[in-house]
């Protein structure tokens, strides 16, 4: 037997279940990849040096991301159109978040609306967003997001458009047509027909709809609209960190999207400390991006992070095993960042800081 006690074990078995065309658009990077293989390899040049006789015995990692208490440092990222790995896909993760005590963040190209997400969650779901040329669907959706109960708004900043994927390219990626993308403009499925061009469905959506034309006045926008945090995912900058915070935000996530937008930006651990300095406790800083183990969330939480977000070891989590797969992704997460602190000689959060990091 097989057991999963491990993330890789997870992208073995999800690698041997899904078809073709999800497994591409879910692990596909922009152009070489580079940064996609990045986003892991960097963890892997950090190492730990760890303190002893620090008293382990007991250890705890929950705390509060945004004044949200959570069970551990790591939330779950958003991610698109996650039925194409299990058949309830957001609804699952939800369960998955709720069971694990932590914060569910749902994508906007979501195949489950947000008004029965956050039911099934029963705690903290942050939504989203992509801002739309017509600015009232924007509208529209932010105030379906509060209306629903979700807490906190994450606004995406690095993707004026799309990547280019040369998996989805080639593949010619489209959503299955039996699937409902119910955030987005154009209800009769416009991610399930192929492009009339050699391109991803995806990104011929996104050439069309999505607004390139963002300044930093999209946050007085948004602010004018709802009463919820506002979170802006894509920060590698540490002058875009610092006028993120002059803006007023409430948090930023370092994070290159997964390394699907511009190849060979640096990795989402190595942006991080020079960013952390830069806003200097002004708001707190997430990382997202090629966490893999609870060593990886330990080197980030070193260099300054309040928390990371996972996002494709959950989805081969749901494709594996459902709701069930995709907590089982989140307690290895946990098993790990736990023993990884009592052997650094970390006790608690509080604890950990670049002492550690040699």
């Amino acid at each position: 037997m097989n057991e999963r006690i491990t993330i890789a074990d997870f992208v073995r078995d999800a690698a041997a279940i899904l078809d073709g065309n999800a497994l591409g658009y879910y692990r596909s990077g922009a152009d070489r990849e580079l940064t996609l293989a990045d986003n892991e390899n960097a963890f892997d040049r950090i190492r730990i040096l760890p303190r002893v006789l620090r008293g382990v015995g007991r250890r705890d990692m929950a705390t509060t991301v945004l004044g949200e208490p959570v069970s551990m440092p790591v939330i779950a990222a958003p991610m698109a159109m996650q039925r194409m790995a299990s058949a309830d896909g957001e609804l699952d993760t939800a369960r998955a978040c709720r069971g694990a005590d932590t914060i569910m963040v749902l994508s906007t190209i979501s195949n489950t609306g947000v008004e029965h997400v956050v039911p099934e969650r029963s705690g903290p779901v942050w939504f989203q967003l992509y801002v739309y040329r017509d600015r009232a669907v924007t509208e529209n959706i932010i105030r379906r997001a509060e209306s629903s109960g979700c807490r906190a708004l994450v606004l995406t900043v690095d993707a004026p458009l799309i990547g280019q994927r040369e998996a989805d390219v080639r593949g010619r990626f489209r959503m299955p047509g039996h699937l409902d993308l119910p955030h987005v403009l154009n209800p009769d499925q416009p991610m399930s027909r192929e492009a009339d061009s050699p391109q991803s469905a995806l990104n011929a959506y996104a050439s069309d709809h999505l607004d390139q034309d963002l300044d930093w006045d999209i946050i007085d926008w948004i602010r004018e609209r709802t009463s919820m945090p506002i979170v802006l995912k894509g920060i590698m900058h540490p002058d875009d960190a610092v006028t993120a915070a002059e803006r007023g935000v409430d948090g930023i996530v370092v994070a290159n999207h997964g390394g699907r937008q511009l190849d060979t930006v640096p990795a989402g651990i190595d942006a991080l400390p020079a960013v952390v300095d830069a806003v200097a406790g002004r708001v707190e800083v997430l990382m997202d991006g090629g966490v893999r183990r609870g060593t990886d969330v330990l080197k980030a939480l070193a260099f300054g992070a309040r928390a990371v977000l996972v996002g494709r070891p959950l989805l081969w989590g749901l494709t594996v095993d459902g709701s069930a797969g995709a907590e089982q992704v989140l307690e290895i997460l946990r098993t790990e960042l736990d023993r990884a602190m009592a052997l650094a000689g970390c006790p608690d959060l509080a604890s950990i800081d670049r002492t550690i990091i040699a």
